[in-house]
């Protein structure tokens, strides 16, 4: 039944089925026994049962209902409707197989929509990921329903239920037209109205698009690129210059306008959203950290390139993704072909020290040898020597424990404790 009857009469392979049936508990221990997978309750009290198989799949059982077609008709569109019996019959009580061959995505009902007010939200998801296009019924209807949400007079969905269909869109290839379409249902301001902030923000220089252009132009290049590109990787992209709106000052007597800082407001902002949303806490410090680190300069030689490798290593290599995806994304007056070589060049100078150094050198001294030759006590200190050793060995400048010792007192004299 539903996404699944719909994806088989798609001829796509489903990998999350639900089926209605006399007795889930046993059909589904039957189905894990023979799947390889593992079967558990998901409401005992109402006989909801689910089996996680290998590869991925998931089957949801429930009690076959009194009437299979009331059922389906509570779904939230026409393609959704849809069940097929195990002789291979198709129940389609709302007409969803012809919208399948239109591609058109189509409500059952308007009261179906207001139901669950998420269903607007996977409207917008559908869209991307299935290639449809909403008929004007429907998109009236989840305009609507947008609308009804922002006056309050429709309840907000759980965060978690609109985080994970924003994780759908974002993970579908045509992620950057997924979000500019909830703006265009009304749906982005109730689910990340930051980014909405860069509408309308002229930026000249580099660019050609206003923030707002400029984010989803990004998104959209990072998956040209980087069709494979992690979830908090596309995240990074949209919210990249998600400050830039909040920053944004004019020069009184230049004109000129300028967005100082933009990347440190930007991570704040984006750790906020995600929290939000709640996800996970190393996703958020991922991102943020991704927002914060998009604007470093890239290394004019290849020391610079030891260096920027030892300290962003942990973000590499999707930093460098989320930089070309910028300024790939950027096509203003500014932007030349001699810029961008440059910029390849930078790129290439990063990538050879990467491949030259791809795990960090060993520790020359540890902490207990550090304190030893210093005479300190353990404290901050150790640890900042420490990290100015272990850039010193990234770097080439020190090689050997003698060197190191060496090194941490020189860097002693010069670096008096407060």
């Amino acid at each position: 039944m539903g996404g699944a009857a719909r994806d088989w009469l798609r001829g796509v392979p489903a990998k999350d089925f639900d089926w209605a049936v006399p007795d889930p508990a046993g059909a589904a221990q039957e189905l894990a026994r023979v799947s390889g997978g593992a079967a558990f309750p998901l409401d005992e009290e109402r006989g909801y049962w689910r089996v996680s198989a290998p590869g991925g799949v998931q089957h949801d059982l429930v009690p076959l209902p009194v009437d299979v077609t009331a059922d389906l008709l509570r779904r939230d569109f026409t393609v959704n409707a849809l069940g097929v019996w195990a002789d291979g019959r198709v129940l389609d009580p709302a007409g969803g197989r012809a919208d399948l061959r239109s591609r058109r995505l189509r409500m059952v009902s308007r009261e179906n929509l207001r139901a669950d007010p998420l269903r607007a939200w996977r409207a917008a998801r559908f869209e991307g990921t299935l290639g449809f296009r909403l008929e004007a019924g429907t998109e009236a209807a989840v305009r609507e329903v947008a609308l009804d949400l922002g006056a309050g007079r429709l309840p907000m969905p759980a965060r978690e239920r609109v985080r994970d269909e924003l994780h759908a869109l974002l993970g579908s290839p045509e992620a950057a037209r997924g979000v500019a379409r909830l703006e265009e249902l009304g749906l982005l301001v109730l689910t990340v109205p930051e980014v909405r902030e860069g509408l309308g923000v002229a930026q000249g220089g580099f660019h050609h698009l206003d923030v707002f252009g400029h984010s989803l132009e990004a998104l959209h290049q990072l998956l040209a690129r980087r069709p494979d590109a992690p979830l908090t990787l596309r995240w990074a992209a949209l919210l990249h210059d998600v400050g830039k709106a909040r920053t944004r000052a004019v020069d009184p007597v230049t004109g000129r306008v300028s967005f100082h800082g933009h990347e440190r407001v930007g991570a704040d902002l984006s750790a906020g959203i995600l929290t939000r949303l709640k996800l996970p806490g190393d996703d958020v410090r991922r991102v943020s950290a991704l927002v914060g680190a998009h604007m470093l300069p890239l290394p004019a030689n290849e020391r610079e390139a030891r260096r920027f490798v030892h300290r962003r290593r942990d973000l590499l290599p999707d930093l460098l993704s989320l930089m070309l995806a910028d300024r790939e994304a950027a096509r203003g007056p500014s932007s030349s072909e001699a810029s961008r070589r440059a910029y390849a060049r930078g790129f290439e100078r990063v990538l050879a020290a990467l491949e030259e150094q791809p795990t960090p050198p060993p520790p020359l001294l540890d902490g207990q040898a550090i304190m030893a030759l210093l005479g300190i006590p353990p404290g901050p200190r150790v640890g900042v020597a420490a990290r100015a050793l272990a850039e010193a060995a990234a770097l080439g400048e020190v090689t050997t424990p003698d060197g190191a010792r060496a090194f941490v007192r020189a860097w002693a004299e010069r670096t008096p404790s407060s």
